[in-house]
């Protein structure tokens, strides 16, 4: 009995403070810096005024995989965050990744409907 009590007292010491630094969801085309700093992870004050100067620089996010223009981010950061990076209002994460899934390409012997 002790023994299981000390597993799951482990458990949870090791297990809660991943989850304090889970990042929590942002809209990064709206937030302004200090709001994505505090809601990503791996992402301080600096690389939060770059993702707002490239957003005005270049207009809204499309998709999460364009934070790779701004410096300093990589895929790491970005799979890290995929969960909360948000693009619109009310955005899923589910929503996110099939914005940042490739579109499928026409069925091999087909032709699409814009080359008939």
């Amino acid at each position: 009995m002790f023994n299981k009590l000390v597993a799951v007292a482990l458990a949870l010491t090791l297990a809660l403070p991943g989850l304090l630094l889970a990042a929590t969801p942002v809209n990064i085309n709206q937030a302004d810096a200090a709001t994505i700093a505090k809601s990503l992870d791996g992402i301080g004050q600096a690389k939060a005024e770059a993702i707002v100067a490239w957003r005005e620089a270049h207009g809204p996010f499309k998709k999460a995989d364009d934070l790779k223009h701004v410096k300093g981010i990589g895929k790491a950061t970005i799979e890290r965050n995929r969960s909360a990076i948000q693009l619109e209002a009310g955005d899923t994460p589910e929503a996110v990744a099939q914005a940042d899934a490739p579109a499928k390409p026409a069925h091999k012997g087909r032709k699409a409907a814009s080359e008939k």
